[in-house]
């Protein structure tokens, strides 16, 4: 039996004994790589899955193995770096429990989930961190730091490991932001009325007697010196009880020189993630999980899609709410139907740098079409034919040359054509430049229509 099939079985059985996202988050991505004497050497994708599976699930493995060679192997866990097999994918996990609090109650969305929360490269590791909080609260790493810019989903993050908990478990949530926190502290310890020992015991018994913490926007208790101490307090007193406490900031933890030192510190006991903005994979998946829901979903050409996905580039919120006046000017512009003209139209007074707009590579696409008279679908598809070929070269070349974009980036636009098949295709029109004056005429043309 080889090491392929002997793992897919022994996967076979794991799955049996551990539950579906358990399997999906800590083991699916798992891979032997080779046996030894006494050893199995497995390959895993993160850190986190070393750590992860060492912890909880590395007696459980071995048994299974062993029963399912007859020899006592030990496992090893190994970096896919450290190996020449790569695999790259995403899991999960679940564990039962009793729900006794509702969403509401915690202050949680219920709409922030972990599956429809859409993974990518700019948020992976963020992504995986939090399901193995949410797994083990308390024990896998604590506190929890997320960083990121406003809009990159460290609050759907947060929330949605806060209604996992409550789902799968019957431990007591309370997501909050640091404004909500110093308010509720200045109105426990006003001295105006014979009631402020009775507030300051329901302070503390709100924010102490709780299993999970999560705490948002924590740059802004900087301005609150009281509020910071009181937070310090507090988070000792989860802290030393093992109760889960999650931060998020839109700074690193070494750029919040507004809080105290010991605050800082103990931010960094456990583990911090950033999430970066999403690449243009990342938007794209977005936005189709995004119109999904729409009855037109399956009619939007993938120009639009490519469109906005580049357009909008670093936030998040300002994607969604392209889609959204996207499908809302179609339908009041155009009968519901969606197209590039009409995204273009719809999103026109967004973009920032109108010159940008101007000269963007759908334009520029749009134009060398019109003038060559091919199907713009065709420029960015597979055929290689000299009727569609000679007119993408040329669009290509316009767009390095009116456009910022890179390389890289100007493949996507093209049917997702690698940089050195975009760096020939340029470098074929500015050799042919210096000796065709016919195709210098048609690309001043071009300019011409383009500056219009």
């Amino acid at each position: 039996m080889n090491t392929d099939t002997l793992w897919n079985n022994f996967l076979e059985m794991i799955k049996e004994q551990v539950s579906s996202l358990s399997f999906e988050t800590w083991f699916k991505d798992t891979k032997l790589h080779d046996l030894t004497d006494t050893n199995a050497i497995v390959v895993v994708p993160m850190q986190l899955h070393i750590k992860h599976l060492t912890e909880n699930y590395k007696d459980l493995m071995e048994k299974i193995f062993n029963s399912l060679t007859g020899t006592n192997f030990n496992f090893v866990f190994k970096l896919e770096s450290e190996v020449s097999d790569k695999e790259n994918n995403i899991t999960q996990d679940i564990q039962a429990g009793v729900p006794y609090q509702s969403a509401v109650d915690a202050n949680l969305n219920p709409n922030y989930t972990f599956d429809n929360f859409i993974v990518g490269s700019s948020n992976k590791f963020a992504f995986v961190a939090a399901r193995a909080v949410a797994e083990k609260p308390g024990k896998a790493y604590n506190p929890l730091f997320l960083y990121s810019k406003s809009g990159l989903g460290k609050t759907h993050l947060m929330q949605a490991i806060g209604n996992y908990i409550l789902e799968n478990s019957n431990k007591k949530v309370l997501y909050i932001s640091s404004d909500k926190f110093v308010n509720d502290f200045i109105n426990a310890v006003r001295n105006n009325d014979k009631n402020s020992f009775e507030k300051i015991d329901n302070f503390k018994n709100r924010y102490r007697n709780i299993d999970v913490l999560i705490i948002d926007d924590i740059q802004f208790l900087g301005t609150a010196t009281k509020g910071q101490e009181e937070f310090f307090h507090t988070f000792n007193e989860l802290y030393n009880s093992n109760k889960q406490i999650i931060i998020a900031s839109d700074r690193s933890v070494d750029d919040l020189k507004m809080l105290e030192n010991r605050l800082l510190t103990r931010f960094n006991w456990g583990l911090t993630a950033n999430i970066t903005p999403p690449d243009f994979e990342l938007r794209v998946n977005i936005i189709k999980k995004k119109i999904s829901h729409q009855e037109a979903a399956q009619d939007v050409p993938e120009d639009v899609i490519e469109y906005i996905a580049n357009s909008f580039d670093s936030d998040v919120r300002q994607l969604e709410g392209a889609i959204t006046r996207v499908f809302a000017y179609a339908l009041m512009m155009n009968k519901g139907v969606v197209s590039l003209d009409i995204a273009v139209d719809a999103l026109k007074d967004q973009l920032i740098d109108r010159s940008v707009y101007k000269n963007d590579v759908h334009r520029i696409q749009r134009v060398v079409c019109d003038y060559f008279k091919v199907n713009i679908d065709d420029i960015k598809g597979k055929k290689r034919n000299q009727t569609i070929n000679y007119p993408r070269q040329v669009a290509i070349y316009l767009c390095r040359k009116l456009t910022t974009e890179s390389f890289p980036k100007i493949g996507t636009y093209f049917g997702g054509r690698d940089h050195s098949t975009i760096i020939s295709a340029y470098q074929k029109i500015e050799d042919e430049l210096e000796k065709n004056e016919q195709l210098k005429q048609i690309i001043e043309e071009l300019k011409s229509s383009l500056s219009t």
